[in-house]
């Protein structure tokens, strides 16, 4: 709040501008408060990381490690500490790219996000988008990992051919799927008319348009999640299978009572890293297959951010969503992790 000099409480701000800035405030005492009490609280609760190291091997002093520390530290200060400052700098900016100029406008950049109905829409948009990519991504993952993992001929070869997609970029996979949905002789509407006798138009429609993005990054995510299926399938002792099917249990059962539940690490550690892929790894498949289109109907947030940074050339909103975005991803995270994680189960 300090370096905004107090601006949301001047007198000529509106009621959202000073909400805002009691919010800013609240969140910065917040960090200050949030470190000092960890520190105090390790400290008296006999945390080793203030105990005096005495076993063999360890160092004796802080110094030491702090040297071995600093070459990292350096790296994440430069590529990653000095960009989020930059962006919360330029956020509070009226900022042109190329401009040489720029005008300290406050929270300006951020207020005008809560009375904008076209920023409504495409948060409501990225969620629709990214909750679908996870749920359906998840879902076909399991159920072909578990096809994949029955001991058939030549499964080693029908795995590394599920898994080959992942290794494709998202940009490449928009360019297969644009050709795949093409309407003049796209494969997908040949198939469709040959077979029902209509075809779909998947870029021009806007509930189509979403779908194919859907599609498209479901398909190029779904290696990864088979990859990692597979490998937690191969980890469920066929012991405790074995004793629910002496019990009566049908496959069906022995999966959801017994298999799926020991799979609950693999699938939250799959839930957050989908979620992040679907937040902002979709990019490159928005801009090949629809740029947005048609009608702002696959206009993300992380597409906007582009739009309106490189595009409008608005340096200042565009840093501004691209915090909006940042806070969404790590509320969704620790949301997640606060209501599923206590539910993982680890071991048998």
């Amino acid at each position: 709040m300090l370096p905004l000099n107090f601006c949301t409480f001047e007198p000529e701000r509106q009621t959202i501008d000073r909400v805002f800035g009691f919010l800013l405030l609240a969140i910065g005492v917040g960090l200050v408060l949030w470190p000092v009490n960890w520190f105090i609280r390790q400290r008296f609760e006999g945390n080793p990381l203030f105990a005096t190291q005495t076993q063999p091997g360890a160092f004796k002093g802080w110094l030491t490690p702090a040297l071995l520390l600093l070459p990292t530290l350096a790296i994440l200060a430069i590529f990653l500490y000095y960009p989020i400052f930059d962006t919360f700098s330029l956020s509070v900016l009226l900022a042109r790219l190329g401009a040489r100029r720029s005008v300290f406008v406050c929270v300006d950049n951020f207020t005008s996000l809560v009375t904008d109905p076209s920023y409504h829409n495409t948060v409501i948009i990225t969620l629709f988008i990214s909750f679908a990519i996870v749920i359906i991504g998840l879902a076909l993952g399991l159920l072909v990992a578990s096809m994949a993992y029955q001991p058939i001929t030549g499964a080693r070869i029908y795995r590394t051919l599920l898994i080959w997609p992942y290794a494709i970029s998202p940009a490449v996979a928009g360019v297969i799927f644009l050709l795949l949905f093409n309407p003049a002789g796209g494969f997908i509407n040949y198939v469709l008319s040959n077979t029902f006798g209509f075809s779909v138009p998947w870029l021009q429609d806007p509930t189509a348009a979403r779908w194919a993005i859907i599609a498209t990054s479901v398909w190029k995510s779904m290696g990864f999640n088979i990859l990692f299926y597979i490998a937690g399938l191969q980890n469920v002792p066929n012991d405790l299978k074995e004793s629910a099917a002496i019990d009566g249990a049908n496959a069906l059962q022995r999966f959801w009572y017994v298999t799926f539940p020991l799979l609950s690490p693999i699938t939250f550690f799959l839930i957050i890293t989908n979620m992040t892929y679907a937040f902002f790894e979709t990019f490159a498949t928005i801009d090949n297959l629809t740029r947005g289109g048609p009608l702002n109907a696959t206009t993300t947030m992380m597409y906007r951010i582009y739009q309106i940074g490189f595009v409008n050339q608005d340096l200042g909103k565009a840093a501004a969503q691209s915090i909006v975005l940042f806070v969404m991803v790590i509320g969704l995270t620790v949301l997640q992790f606060r209501s599923t994680g206590s539910r993982v189960t680890y071991g048998a």
